[in-house]
């Protein structure tokens, strides 16, 4: 098991190829990215952790798209005074501050006064992620009077929405805990569950996952009451509700390096005694 995630290690290919450019907007020195270009351009970048937005006239002049808070708290919508202005009126009424609305409203306009631009439009639509893993765990929910941890190793496919940076995603999970000669206890167990990534970046993410409902195949050996090795195998549906935390951090324009500690505390188990060690570090990658 090691051999197979040090290699698996060595074999990332830090490959970072990101399409932005420096502009200065009042005062201001940005990285941003280029999302549409035309009659009105979208330029846009995540910033110490908030999506800023811009548009671009064909004269170069670069405005910030906001939406501040009063003093009451509620929202300006700064952003659709701007866009009417720029686009001789056309209707903001359902245009929201995000990258898939703002890109289809732009998209729309450019199309409309110009009859040569090609749209970038696209529907919106789910993509998935497919990752390999391997770790340790002392299966917490489990007896283990001696502490004893594990290998483990397993596979998963996240789904999440395209065409945007995805803080939710659920994902389909199987996983395989091995045994040894001093703790006799296997289980596969496959099971569904939903991230939200707290901290969302583009070069990587923190998130808080929970799985939702697991179906394990166990197998135990153990010695009865009459001294005798008994095998065991069981089949069980739980709705634990296990709760975990992660990372994922991007080494490629399509992969990640991904760090989880998937078992911390569960609703609707209990833990057996022992602190959670169950800790895995995989791969993951675009499909």
């Amino acid at each position: 098991m090691k051999k197979i995630l040090i290699i698996l290690l060595f074999s990332f290919a830090f490959q970072l190829n990101y399409s932005q450019e420096t502009y200065t907007v009042n005062g201001e020195t940005l990285e941003l990215k280029t999302e549409i270009e035309g009659q009105l351009d979208l330029l846009w970048n995540i910033i110490d952790g908030n999506y800023r937005y811009f548009v671009r006239t064909e004269n170069g002049n670069i405005t910030e798209l906001k939406n501040t808070k009063n003093t009451d708290k509620s929202y300006q919508e700064e952003y659709k005074t701007t866009l009417s202005s720029l686009t001789n009126g056309m209707s903001t009424k359902k245009l929201k501050l995000t990258l898939y609305s703002l890109r289809n409203y732009l998209d729309a306009y450019n199309a409309s006064v110009d009859a040569t631009y090609a749209s970038t439009s696209t529907e919106r639509k789910v993509q998935f992620r497919l990752g390999f893993s391997g770790g340790i765990t002392n299966n917490p929910f489990v007896g283990n009077p001696d502490n004893k941890k594990v290998p483990m190793f397993g596979a998963e496919l996240e789904i999440y929405e395209a065409n945007v940076l995805p803080r939710h995603s659920g994902f389909l999970q199987v996983r395989h805990a091995l045994d040894n000669d001093d703790f006799q206890y296997s289980t596969t167990e496959f099971s569904l569950g939903y991230r939200y990534r707290v901290i969302n970046r583009e070069r990587f993410s923190i998130y808080g996952q929970v799985k939702l409902a697991t179906v394990n195949f166990t197998s135990v050996t153990f010695i009865n009451d009459d001294d005798m090795e008994v095998d065991q195998s069981d089949t069980s549906f739980d709705i634990p509700f296990i709760f975990g935390i992660g990372s994922d951090i991007k080494v490629s324009d399509n992969s990640y390096v991904t760090i989880i500690y998937g078992e911390l505390f569960a609703l609707l188990l209990d833990n057996q005694g022992n602190f959670s060690s169950d800790i895995a570090i995989g791969y993951k990658f675009n499909l």
